[in-house]
């Protein structure tokens, strides 16, 4: 199938507009919008969100931006225990209204970033975009600042050229999808919603259709302190036990758990690597010449969508993890008496959509018409679409420029043509889902 008329002219005016992509994409770098821990202060989130809510209103989209109440996200888990406030962080929804009949279409991203630090390492100021050799340098011009650019020029062109969709079109950016994932809870329970969505994660313009989940265990293990420097006896006579060297117990068996998995048929996915468990935070004792009385291990354990329930989320998992702690303490007799604890921090949800979903089949037809084949894979960390999946009913994938890989590293960037080429792909895209008004 070919472009049609009217979508060689929509992918021809955003080819011309590509010096104003590269600036939209250049002004939301240059908004403050790092991740945060929950009692920071607000940033430039707000002042993000209006600016983008500005041009969207510009079009003719019909704006909402607001800050969610706690109580809106609370009981999720993918929100820290303690609550979490929006004060100063918006979220933002911006619909086109479709003539009617056809189907509505999200298209979403987040506007948080990782840190900068160390700033010094950067060639250029991280918050001061940059162009070089066809790449737009600066903290989330990859993720995903990038992205959420590309769909929102896709949605402002279709607009300005008078292309009116028979379904909506939504425009929708979060916060807190580096930190908690929050944010896109916020946006469900507003009752942002589509009959499916594109999340424009920086996937190198594969359609990721699927993403792993994962757990954050804390495993503490107890020992009993005692002078370094003084012989001992045996602990059951009163002696000294080291935490540190009772933890690695625990660790032996977490390895050759992930090293089973690894060959599991259970854990084989054809988009996504297995689950895997990493040991990723390690603290133990309280002085140089002392016994250490506690070890604490934190853990990154991931699994595939088919180990998650109705939710996304992993018991199975969780209870596996427990049951081989328990069963390495169990042979120790110091554990056996002793045995470690286990806290969860909170994780997120496994989540896959099936590839015959109609804006899969939309996207790849899109991107084959202009030029650029595409192909189905996965994501193995998380993403926001997940959230808007599992608990709003809008069944999204991922799709956005190169590349993951240039993602929260120094000198982040993204490559100008790939912004462009997203833009016409999403448009296009957008046109066939939601269908031209009659």
């Amino acid at each position: 199938m070919a472009l049609s008329e009217v979508e060689q002219r929509v992918t021809a005016e955003i080819g011309r507009r590509r010096e104003e992509l590269v600036e939209l994409a250049s002004a939301l770098v240059r908004f403050d919008t790092t991740a945060r821990e929950p009692d920071d202060p607000a940033r430039e989130e707000a002042a993000l969100q209006e600016y983008l809510a500005g041009r969207l209103a510009a079009a003719g989209a019909e704006t909402d931006v607001w800050e969610p109440a706690r109580e809106e996200v609370a009981g999720s888990r993918l929100v820290p225990a303690g609550g979490l406030g929006f004060e100063g962080r918006p979220q933002l929804a911006a619909r086109f209204p479709g003539s009617g009949g056809g189907r509505s279409l999200l298209l979403n991203g987040h506007i948080d970033v990782v840190s900068s630090v160390p700033r010094e390492a950067w060639t250029s100021d991280p918050n001061e975009p940059e162009v070089r050799d066809g790449k737009l340098y600066g903290r989330g011009s990859c993720d995903m600042k990038g992205g959420v650019a590309a769909m929102t020029l896709a949605a402002v062109v279709l607009a300005e050229l008078g292309v009116r969709l028979a379904g909506d079109l939504v425009v929708c950016t979060v916060t807190d999808e580096e930190s908690t994932g929050a944010g896109g809870v916020a946006a469900v329970a507003h009752g942002v919603s589509a009959d499916a969505g594109i999340v424009t994660e920086p996937s190198s313009f594969d359609i990721w259709t699927s993403c792993r989940g994962s757990l954050l265990p804390t495993i503490t293990i107890p020992g009993r302190p005692g002078h370094a420097g003084v012989g001992q006896p045996h602990w059951r006579d009163g002696g000294a036990v080291s935490a540190i060297e009772q933890a690695t117990v625990v660790i032996d068996a977490l390895r050759a758990l992930g090293e089973e998995w690894r060959s599991r048929p259970d854990h084989s996915h054809p988009h996504l690597s297995p689950g895997d468990i990493v040991p990723t935070v390690i603290s133990g004792g309280e002085w140089i010449v002392s016994y250490p009385a506690s070890c604490r291990i934190e853990y990154h354990v991931a699994y595939l969508p088919v180990h998650g329930d109705e939710s996304g989320w992993g018991p199975r998992v969780e209870e596996e993890i427990v049951e081989r702690v328990q069963r390495a303490a169990a042979s120790e007799p110091w554990l056996a008496e002793n045995p470690p604890t286990i806290e969860w921090r909170t994780g997120v949800p496994s989540s896959e959509v099936s590839p015959d979903e109609p804006v899969v089949r939309t996207l790849l037809g899109a991107s084959a018409d202009i030029g650029r084949p595409r192909r189905v894979s996965g994501m193995d960390s998380w993403h926001d679409g997940a959230t808007f999946t599992l608990f709003g009913g809008t069944p999204c994938v991922c799709f956005g420029p190169r590349d993951l890989g240039a993602a929260h590293t120094i000198d982040e960037y993204v490559l100008v043509d790939d912004l462009v080429d997203c833009a016409q792909e999403l448009a296009v895209a957008a046109m066939r889902f939601c269908e031209l008004a009659r």
